[in-house]
């Protein structure tokens, strides 16, 4: 994926100022609620939520579509699968 194209996001979370495992948590249960193909647009500022989400995607079988860094704010867009 390019740098600068992000996926459509089918919902959004917005975890900033929470730390570790409430993101993930809040994540895989919103995950679990949305249709295969849908994407979730996540907003972090726990570092951890990196590697958090990483193996999410790998344990349960979602995509990480794309991820960044901004200004100390982590974001990323997960696929379901």
């Amino acid at each position: 994926m390019s740098a600068d194209h992000t996926p459509n996001a089918t919902a959004e979370l917005d975890a900033r100022g929470l730390l570790c495992p409430e993101p993930l948590m809040l994540a895989r249960n919103r995950l679990r609620a949305m249709n295969s193909g849908d994407v979730l647009y996540i907003r972090a500022t726990d570092p951890s939520t990196v590697r958090d989400f990483t193996n999410l995607c790998r344990f349960l079988g979602h995509e990480m579509s794309a991820s960044r860094v901004v200004d100390g704010e982590y974001r990323f867009w997960i696929r379901r699968g």
